[in-house]
């Protein structure tokens, strides 16, 4: 490609409405899931919110994420580790797309901890995890997390009553 072909196409590319994040939606509403969509004032915009279930998701490019690339510090920009053949990272250009995944990768990592630490869950979906073959299974360990997160926030919940509340009420049996 010329560089101009080059910029045409990597400017087409956007970071809402992804085939991956519609997927993942379409999947979501089809089982009764409700959802926001990029909320400004959740940290890191995630990509889905459900305030229901206290849980962000985000759906991630292999490619723009760097999913499976270990990426050296910074002084030692020309060791580059590729542990999947998920993503590779271009030859041309070799360091500004390095620096590029290395800056998405720790702004990922800071958005998390900041969502964790206000009591979020952080769900991560990978583009290749959505591939035919895997979607059902990604899909269905979404709905056990989901699940798993939304029973914790209500045995968090205090009861409606109290023990002592309790000792007065009539019986509805006979006492022993």
């Amino acid at each position: 490609m010329t560089p101009t072909q080059r910029h045409h196409c990597m400017s087409s590319i956007h970071s809402k409405g992804t085939r991956p994040e519609l997927a993942v939606r379409r999947w979501l509403w089809a089982h009764g899931y409700r959802y926001r969509l990029n909320v400004k004032s959740v940290p890191g915009k995630p990509d889905i919110v459900m305030r229901r279930y206290r849980t962000a998701i985000f759906v991630n490019g292999c490619f723009w994420h760097g999913h499976g690339v270990i990426l050296p510090p910074v002084d030692t920009p020309s060791l580059l580790v590729e542990n999947t053949a998920c993503c590779k990272i271009p030859n041309t250009n070799r360091m500004f797309w390095a620096n590029k995944i290395r800056r998405n990768q720790e702004r990922d990592k800071r958005n998390c901890q900041v969502l964790e630490e206000n009591g979020w869950q952080v769900i991560t979906i990978w583009e290749c995890q959505l591939k035919p073959q895997q979607m059902e299974k990604t899909m269905r360990r979404v709905e056990l997390l989901l699940n798993e997160n939304l029973l914790s926030l209500y045995r968090k919940a205090p009861l409606p009553y109290s023990n002592e509340e309790e000792s007065h009420l009539p019986m509805a049996a006979e006492e022993e």
